[in-house]
């Protein structure tokens, strides 16, 4: 019982990680389609690019997060 439960405590892993990465994906493949468009406007490859931005970094994170890497970023980043 106490295996399983460091075990279970080793994962980092959550579900919707996978989400957040289709949504990333999705994000992108949006903002290509809108660099390509001949109708774009400014506010929109803006918004768009920030979002995308965004969501990559959350990504990094939660890939650090993964790899038991993201408390020693955070301890160097706020100390």
């Amino acid at each position: 019982m106490l295996v399983a439960a460091e075990a279970a405590g080793a994962s980092n892993f959550q579900s919707f990680d996978l989400f957040m990465i289709a949504f990333t994906v999705v994000i992108g493949i949006g903002v290509l389609r809108l660099m390509r468009s001949p109708h774009r406007t400014k506010f929109s490859v803006t918004l768009s690019t920030i979002f995308f931005l965004l969501f990559l970094m959350v990504d990094a994170l939660m890939i650090m997060n993964w790899m038991g890497v993201l408390q020693d970023f955070q301890n160097r980043l706020f100390s």
